[in-house]
């Protein structure tokens, strides 16, 4: 009798290393090909640019393959516990970095139901390299790129985002993946705040930094990464000029602008009742989403209205109002924000709009009430949070104490145990 073997892909295209696994795995037995879901190829951090029945359909047409199942948690426990492989098959890729939790828990199951895990070398050829690039590459272009959000809030609980301000941010953005209990996990999205894009450049935010500065750091960061972009539009200026900037987002690949319903000068929401702050008229609000969505050319783009009346003290009641008129002039979701540190008004908030709208994507940004986990965003029907500031925030206590200690030793030495290496630094840097 045969015995059942299994392995598992986690890509859109099969290559020749792929090939060279499964010949030698059907040699081995009948062999059983696991086609990783959507939800976890994300958390896997590989976006699928083929649908599922695409990828399944295109390993049935490969000879050595008895059958494909669908793997619907990148761990195999569910896979042990209803196939009961005799052997698994895997690349031994796997020994390091974070695939490492994948394999261990493939062990701890081997030593729970039997069988047998076997590894083959992994193909690293020029053309299996080149086969990785160009789909990495497709990843980045324009119209993939911009596509990948609207994907993404249909395929996982809640869109992870994370600030970017620089090249470098947005490969520790691209590139960071982590163990959990759950498997493996990471950012699915990236933020450009202007904030953060305005104290890199050391200017204040007001709205200083204009819309050509900014699209240099956009061009940067997109250089460097594949991952969707949600700009952050601060009250998106005159409608006369939205409109264009609306086009522009649209045509390099941005996924999603966020506007605020303030005028006048810009101050960050932070400071609240603190400073002068005044909250636009809903209807020329509800002009410029209409004008900015009037001006585009896909359904990919997203303009996203955020709304200030928490931050501003004119309650959720007001708040509520203003979302209904937004969504109804064409705004393709709702930022409710908030600077009080307990998330009550935000979940209330929450609540009642979901009684209304079940399906327009909801955002948080999470600053001031950062307690709260995404799994309870999720339950409250939140599909976006951003982190909005944090990358930025921990580079320049960090940057600070290190010139404090080179000022007060003469030298670096201090200081090298607080460095990332040189070497590590330049690894994070794909050469062409």
């Amino acid at each position: 009798m045969k015995k059942n073997v299994y392995t598992c892909f986690c890509v859109d295209v099969i290559h020749e290393g792929h090939l060279n696994i499964i010949k030698k795995a059907a040699e081995l037995g009948k062999l059983t090909v696991g086609v990783l879901c959507d939800s976890e190829l994300v958390r896997y951090n590989r976006f699928p640019i083929l649908s599922i029945e695409e990828r399944i359909k295109a390993l049935l047409e490969i000879p050595e393959v008895s059958d494909v199942v669908i793997q619907n948690c990148i761990m195999y426990d569910e896979i042990f516990e209803k196939y009961r492989p005799d052997i698994i098959v895997h690349g031994d890729d796997w020994k390091k970095g974070a695939q490492r939790a994948i394999r261990e828990n493939v062990l701890e199951n081997i030593g729970k139901y039997g069988g047998e895990l076997i590894e083959f070398p992994y193909t690293n050829t020029e053309n299996v390299l080149k086969v990785e690039k160009r789909v990495k590459e497709r990843l980045s272009m324009p119209e993939n790129r911009r596509s990948r959000l609207k994907k993404l809030i249909e395929i996982v609980p809640i869109v992870k985002t994370i600030e970017v301000h620089s090249g470098l941010t947005g490969l520790i953005a691209e590139k960071t993946i982590v163990e959990t209990e759950k498997g493996l996990d990471q950012f699915d999205a990236m933020w450009i705040s202007s904030l953060c894009d305005s104290t890199e450049k050391g200017k204040p935010d007001i709205e200083l930094v204009d819309i050509t500065s900014r699209l240099r750091t956009i061009n940067d960061i997109m250089e460097v990464t594949t991952k969707p972009i949600i700009f952050d539009g601060d009250t998106g200026g005159l409608i006369e000029h939205f409109v264009y900037t609306v086009r522009t987002l649209e045509r390099i690949g941005v996924s999603a602008i966020i506007i605020e319903d303030k005028v006048g000068l810009k101050r960050n929401s932070l400071f609240g009742t603190e400073v002068v702050q005044e909250q636009d008229t809903i209807e020329h609000f509800c002009q410029k989403i209409k004008q900015g969505k009037a001006v585009q050319l896909t359904e990919d783009f997203m303009i996203i209205a955020r709304i200030e009346s928490l931050i501003l003290e004119k309650g959720n009641e007001d708040a509520i109002k203003r979302a209904k008129a937004y969504i109804e002039a064409g705004a393709d979701g709702i930022m409710i924000h908030s600077r009080k540190t307990k998330p009550d008004e935000i979940f209330y908030f929450c609540e009642e709009f979901r009684k209304f709208d079940s399906k327009t994507p909801l955002i948080v940004v999470p600053t001031s009430f950062n307690s709260v986990t995404e799994d309870e965003f999720a339950k409250y029907g939140i599909n976006i949070v951003i982190y909005a500031n944090q990358l930025i925030r921990s580079a320049y206590p960090a940057m600070k104490q290190t010139a404090e200690l080179i000022l007060k030793n003469h030298r670096a030495q201090e200081a090298d145990k607080f460095l990332m290496p040189i070497k590590e630094v330049i690894s994070l840097i794909d050469v062409l």
